[in-house]
C-alpha cells in the first residue's frame, strides 16, 4: 500500500465502518445505485476507456464503467481493506476481467501521469484531508482533456436519512450533524466551495448540477431503523446515549420511517446530490487524438 496522510479516514474504513460497508455492501448499492448512470453518463465513458474510481468501496461503481469499456479498464482505489475484498470477489463472480483494485490514499498515490481518461467517484471524495491536494493528483493521473465526475451530498437537510437522524434530537446528542463545510460527509456541500477547491486545484470547464435520487434503505421500518443506526453517524450517536434514551430513538425513528414505506415495505429516502464534472486542460487537438 502505498503511504497515506488521511490517517484518521483509513483507521475508520479499516474498522468496524468498512466492515459494516463491506458487510452490507447489497443493501449500500441499494441506496446509492440511483446516481450510477447520471454519473457514469456525465463521465462519458467510452468502449476504450481508462477510469479510476476514487473511494470506489465495494467496486459497483467500478465495475460498471468496466463494462462500458470492454477494450479499456478500470481502476478502483480505495483505503479500506475490508471493502476491497469485497470489490474483488464482486467481480471475480461477477466475471468482470478488466477491473483491478489497490488500496491508497488518492492525495499521495503514486499515478502514472496521463494514465486514465476519466476519474469518476459515487460518494467517494468528501473525505480527502487536504481536498487541493488530492484533486491536483487526480488531475495529474488525468491525460490531457481528461474528465473527472463525481457525486457529492448536498444540503444535508435534502436528504432524507439525515432528516430522519435529526428527528431523534430528543433522545440523541445529534447536534451540528450535518452542518455543511464541516469534515466528512458534507464537506462540499456548497458549490461554491466545490468550485474554488477545482479551480485550485487547476481543473477547467466545472459543472455542477443537482441529481436526486430515491434509496431503498430496507424492508420494513424496523428493518429500516435498525440499518440506519447502524451506519457510523447511527453507531456514533447511540453510543454517546442511555439504554433508554436508545430505545426511544429506534422507537421513534421506527416511526418515522413508516412514512416512507412504499406498498411493498420497502422503505425509501430520497438523497439530494451534486453531479460535479470538470476536465483536465489539455486543447482540443489531443483531444480528438485521444478520443
Amino acid at each position: 500500500m502505498s503511504d497515506v496522510v488521511n490517517i484518521e479516514q483509513a483507521e475508520a474504513w479499516n474498522g468496524p465502518e468498512g466492515a459494516h460497508w463491506a458487510r452490507n455492501e447489497g443493501r449500500w448499492n441499494a441506496v446509492n445505485e440511483g446516481f450510477n448512470e447520471p454519473l457514469l453518463e456525465a463521465a462519458a465513458i467510452t468502449a476504450t476507456h481508462r477510469t479510476l474510481d476514487l473511494g470506489c468501496g465495494s467496486g459497483q461503481t467500478t465495475r460498471l464503467a468496466a463494462v462500458r469499456a470492454p477494450r479499456g479498464s478500470a481502476l478502483g482505489l480505495d483505503l479500506s481493506g475490508p471493502m476491497l475484498a469485497e470489490a474483488r470477489a464482486r467481480a471475480e463472480q461477477d466475471g468482470v476481467t478488466n477491473v483491478s483494485f489497490t488500496r491508497g490514499d488518492a492525495q499521495v498515490y503514486p499515478f502514472e501521469a496521463g494514465a486514465f481518461d476519466a476519474a469518476i467517484s459515487r460518494y467517494g471524495v468528501m473525505f480527502f484531508a487536504d481536498p487541493v491536494a488530492a484533486f491536483r493528483s487526480v488531475g495529474r493521473a488525468l491525460r490531457p482533456g481528461g474528465r473527472l465526475a463525481f457525486v457529492c451530498p448536498a444540503d444535508a437537510m435534502l436528504n432524507g436519512w439525515v432528516a430522519a437522524l435529526a428527528s431523534l434530537r430528543d433522545f440523541l446528542p445529534v447536534g451540528d450533524f450535518g452542518r455543511s463545510g464541516l469534515p466528512g460527509m458534507f464537506s462540499l456541500a456548497a458549490p461554491d466551495h466545490i468550485r474554488d477547491v477545482l479551480a485550485a486545484a487547476d481543473f477547467t470547464g466545472i459543472t455542477i448540477t443537482e441529481a436526486q435520487a430515491y434509496g431503498a434503505w430496507g424492508r420494513g421500518a424496523g428493518g429500516a431503523a435498525e440499518f440506519l443506526l447502524g451506519t457510523g453517524p447511527g453507531r456514533h450517536l447511540m453510543e454517546q446515549a442511555d439504554a433508554a434514551a436508545r430505545a426511544g430513538a429506534r422507537r421513534t425513528l421506527t416511526e418515522h420511517l413508516r412514512d416512507h414505506e412504499a406498498a411493498d415495505g420497502t422503505v425509501r429516502l430520497r438523497s439530494t446530490s451534486w453531479l460535479v464534472t470538470a476536465d483536465r486542460p489539455g486543447d482540443s487537438s489531443e483531444r480528438r487524438r485521444m478520443h
